[in-house]
């Protein structure tokens, strides 16, 4: 029964992580600080506009993961930090805007990006 219950935790493991993507072009963390605080970048909440309204990243845009792919055109020529709650969102948003030849960064989570955008207006004072 453990030997069971083991292989079936690792099988679900393995599955869950392939399907978290690891973006094409990874950002260090340094780079992606920049990008946030970048004055020619677009900051968008790819979460639903419930959880956008309930706190998100200053001067961010809410664009819906599921809404993503109908805004391509509006985003194209811009450099995009996207995020959402915890990353995977971001991560589907990524691989959407890259395929499109949207020059897109991962933010991560919007907490990630506030707290960017904070210890940097902290630093500046």
């Amino acid at each position: 029964m453990k030997i069971q219950f083991f292989g079936l935790f690792l099988a679900l493991t393995f599955t869950l992580n392939a399907c978290k993507t690891n973006s094409t072009a990874t950002v260090s963390t340094a780079n992606i600080k920049e990008m946030v605080n970048s004055s020619d970048v677009t900051l968008v909440d790819v979460r639903i506009p419930e959880q956008y309204a309930a706190g998100t990243a200053k001067n961010a845009i809410n664009i819906p993961l599921a809404e993503i792919q109908n805004n391509i055109e509006t985003l194209k020529g811009k450099k995009v930090v996207v995020f959402c709650n915890k990353g995977v969102q971001a991560d589907q948003a990524m691989e959407i805007l890259k395929k499109n030849g949207v020059e897109a960064y991962d933010g991560t989570t919007w907490k990630n990006v506030k707290a960017i955008q904070d210890e940097t207006n902290k630093n500046a004072n």
